[in-house]
């Protein structure tokens, strides 16, 4: 499961943030000092950091730029009252990769916690093999395998896959698969995701294997390691 890091000292903006990430499939930590936030975000790994700029033992700005002189470089969205042009050009400036505005909708809030984990999967070209459990796909070779069986994916198919294997933990919804597969930017209305993901079932998921692609009633799919 893919974590976040919340430091906030606003309790109720807490529950907010913490609420809309659940129900996107995140784990989450929320510290509510600049300090405890900087001692989590250097010593633990995350896969983004969400980061109040007014914190009242130190300023925000404080603790990205520490962040990056000590080579973290893990995704910063810093969230702020201050709403005005020059402060979130600081923010950015400081090391921040987004700047969300209070008051906020939560909705905006993920899409844009989903834009910075695609740049970050973007910049990572390294990676030429993904695995889940015991599930594997080549990026070079263009081959799936599960227990060292080849699978016979066609194109489309395989992108679905590799989508959901660099997501593996994280609820996807039909509107997020429309984009990273298809390059859908709006819902069509139609069951080509119910049909793609069905036809992928049946060869990842064969009788007699634990199950790795998981409904998740309402919101989507997600692939995961048996429990």
């Amino acid at each position: 499961m893919r974590r976040i890091l919340t430091i906030e000292d606003d309790a109720a903006t807490a529950r907010e943030i913490i609420s809309e990430l659940h129900a996107n499939g995140f784990e989450v930590d929320w510290v509510s000092t600049a300090r405890e936030g900087l001692l989590r975000a250097v010593g633990s790994v995350y896969d983004l950091i969400t980061l109040d700029r007014m914190l009242p033992d130190l300023d925000g700005l404080a603790v990205v730029t520490t962040m990056r002189q000590v080579g973290v470089q893990t995704p910063v969205l810093m969230i702020s009252a201050l709403s005005d042009v020059d402060e979130r050009v600081r923010g950015l400036r400081a090391g921040g990769d987004d700047y969300l505005t209070k008051p906020f909708a939560p909705d905006e809030m993920s899409a844009r916690i989903e834009v910075l984990l695609r740049r970050r999967q973007t910049a990572a070209p390294n990676i030429t093999l993904l695995r889940v459990h015991d599930l594997e796909l080549d990026l070079i070779s263009r081959v799936g395998r599960r227990r060292g069986i080849d699978l016979d994916l066609q194109p489309t198919e395989f992108k679905l896959l590799e989508v959901m294997m660099r997501n593996s933990g994280q609820v996807l919804t039909r509107m997020m698969l429309f984009e990273a597969v298809w390059d859908f930017h709006f819902d069509p209305g139609t069951n080509l995701v119910n049909v793609h993901m069905s036809r992928l079932r049946k060869k990842i998921d064969p009788a007699g294997l634990p199950a790795l692609i998981r409904t998740v009633r309402g919101s989507g799919y997600v692939l995961e390691a048996p429990v």
